[in-house]
């Protein structure tokens, strides 16, 4: 029998650690490929997707009057393979990356800058727009977008009589005790040592007033007192600092996890699952009067300098069709995503109900490497560091993030 972990589209990448372990003197800067001059008409793409987004391809190739070799890469190994191509002048001619690593091949001079083509940004939110901007200049836009939300299973807050959800912590909190029962836990989120960990502690640390910046202000301590608290009462697994979001949609599904913080990629098995009433809300927070901030998620396209101009300029051509807005509702029907124009995505959230939690998060979603640009990874460290230091018991919040943190 055919498993919920293998029908499930793979969860997006949340940020990409290999940039961090390999050197960013690139030079790709001037020089046709190694392979030699191509015909203008002819654009090379380099991914980590699949085949299904191949008709997008397709579609812009016909508008744009290109044909298009594709490449998909599995995901951990594309930045590994960026830096070798930039290095031998080889790059695509298209290159989707994950949304926190373009500042950093950007700084690496691999990029050239959209604003080139009369790509600007109009018409996209705020949060993509810092995603692909490094330096005051534009690199990569994205067709669509995610971020988190809570999924939560009806039925049981019924039996909970649980009539609404909860838009604050101490709400959660409460909700989560009374659906707290046997083997089922009242609340479930991944607080594994990797990005994805950092990734799902984010909405609670932005939406409580706490930064990257210095991740031991006492608006950080409280959020991760929250799931310290959270784990005393017994709703959260004490094996959450092991679980992916995978794991974590698995509890939800086989009835261990009442509420569980995940994204939109996961609507296609809930929806073929039957077995689960549910829906979504977004992440509360500590106030009722604070607006929830989750991260931005999601993979912008970038037109990397190879040296031929002629190319560059139908690449960049190309990328203005991906990010058109009927490409962004194609986009968002293939991905489960967020089209990134905020226009557009409330035409998706009407046409999709079970995306409308989605879109009304991603009005105030933040891109990851905003503030922090390039040194986002080491932030991101720190925070899952935090995390499993003050989940595992080995110190107090406040202590565990100043240890972390590094004081």
């Amino acid at each position: 029998m055919e498993t919920a972990q293998k029908r499930r589209r793979k969860a997006p990448k949340v940020a990409v650690a290999a940039v961090a372990l390999f050197p960013l003197s690139l030079t790709a800067c001037g020089g046709t490929a190694a392979s030699g001059p191509k015909s203008p008409n002819t654009l090379t793409i380099q991914d980590y997707y699949d085949d299904a987004f191949d008709p997008i391809y397709d579609a812009c190739a016909k508008s744009t009057g290109v044909r298009v070799e594709i490449n998909h890469v599995p995901g951990p190994g594309l930045i590994p393979k960026v830096l070798q191509q930039s290095s031998s002048r080889t790059l695509p001619d298209v290159l989707m990356l994950d949304n926190p690593d373009v500042q950093q091949i950007a700084e690496s001079g691999a990029l050239s800058p959209l604003g080139d083509y009369g790509l600007h940004g109009e018409g996209m939110g705020p949060a993509v727009v810092k995603a692909g901007t490094y330096d005051g200049t534009l690199y990569g836009l994205a067709p669509a977008v995610n971020t988190l939300s809570i999924f939560y299973n009806k039925e049981l807050f019924r039996a909970a009589g649980i009539t609404a959800p909860p838009r604050t912590w101490d709400e959660l909190r409460a909700a989560a005790k009374r659906l707290t029962t046997g083997d089922r836990y009242g609340f479930a989120m991944s607080n594994i040592n990797t990005y994805e960990g950092s990734w799902q502690f984010l909405p609670f640390m932005w939406g409580n007033g706490g930064t990257e910046q210095d991740i031991t202000t006492p608006e950080t301590v409280q959020a991760l007192q929250f799931l310290v608290d959270l784990q005393a009462d017994g709703s959260i697994s004490r094996s959450s600092i092991i679980w992916s979001q995978d794991d974590v949609i698995d509890q939800f599904l086989a009835g261990k996890a009442a509420m569980v913080v995940n994204g939109p990629w996961q609507i296609p098995t809930l929806q073929e699952d039957k077995s689960i009433d549910w829906g979504t809300f977004a992440i509360p927070t500590r106030l009722a009067t604070q607006p929830t901030v989750a991260p931005l998620g999601g993979e912008l396209f970038t037109v990397p300098r190879t040296g031929d101009r002629a190319r560059m300029s139908r690449a960049g051509q190309y990328v203005k069709c991906l990010v058109s807005p009927e490409r962004q509702l194609q986009t968002a029907q293939v991905r489960q995503t967020v089209p990134a124009d905020p226009d557009v995505a409330e035409r998706a959230g009407r046409a999709n109900p079970a995306m409308a939690t989605f879109v009304t998060t991603m009005r105030t979603a933040r891109s990851r490497t905003a503030i922090l640009g390039p040194d986002w990874p080491k932030a991101a460290t720190k925070i899952y560091n935090a995390v499993q230091i003050a989940l595992t018991g080995k110190a107090a919040p406040a202590r565990a993030l100043r240890q972390a943190q590094g004081e």
